[in-house]
């Protein structure tokens, strides 16, 4: 089974004050290169979805989320992916233990970060008829939608990266070798 990595990263970045996705680490990597290597491991392929040099959102451009979720399961659906593992462009860190519990028939999120799922690709035309609906934006109403479920991983706690503070917390936080 194929399956694409796409690491949401088209937010406007509001309480980050500045573009997060770009913000560095205390290892001089970006938010962006973290999780797309934090997601490589488990997926054929990676792209960054609602940025200029990836997969714009669709159906057009500042559609938050469900923009480059729809992007992304367009591409997996055109390219013969089973389904999409995404990941939000704050999230640098991706453990072993998140896939597994995740993939199944139908869709899944996090428990308390909806931005890590898993997505059949056969949910594309059905987000894009949800995206034509008035006042459709919102990843829990997409997930209401689709039934999809909320997995809870016990022991796991991941950072939530909203303003510069929190990267400054985070990167404090770290061992010598840059894992949590």
């Amino acid at each position: 089974m194929q399956i694409l990595g796409a690491v949401l990263a088209g937010g406007r970045s509001s309480r980050f004050g500045s573009d997060k996705a770009m913000a560095r680490m205390r290892d001089g990597r970006t938010l962006l290169d973290h999780a797309v290597a934090g997601l490589a491991p488990y997926v054929a392929q990676v792209v960054i979805c609602g940025r200029d040099d990836g997969l714009p959102d669709r159906p057009a451009p500042d559609m938050g989320p469900l923009g480059g979720l729809n992007a992304a399961l367009h591409h997996a659906a055109l390219n013969g992916f089973a389904g999409v593992l995404t990941t939000g462009c704050d999230m640098p860190f991706y453990p072993a233990p998140l896939p597994l519990p995740l993939w199944g028939d139908g869709a899944a999120v996090l428990e308390g970060q909806p931005l890590i799922g898993w997505w059949p690709a056969a949910l594309a035309a059905a987000l894009d008829a949800h995206l034509a609906e008035e006042n459709n934006r919102s990843l829990f109403g997409w997930m209401e939608r689709v039934g999809a479920r909320r997995v809870a991983v016990p022991g796991l706690t991941l950072p939530n990266i909203n303003r510069p503070q929190d990267l400054a917390a985070l990167d404090q936080s770290l061992r010598p070798d840059g894992r949590p």
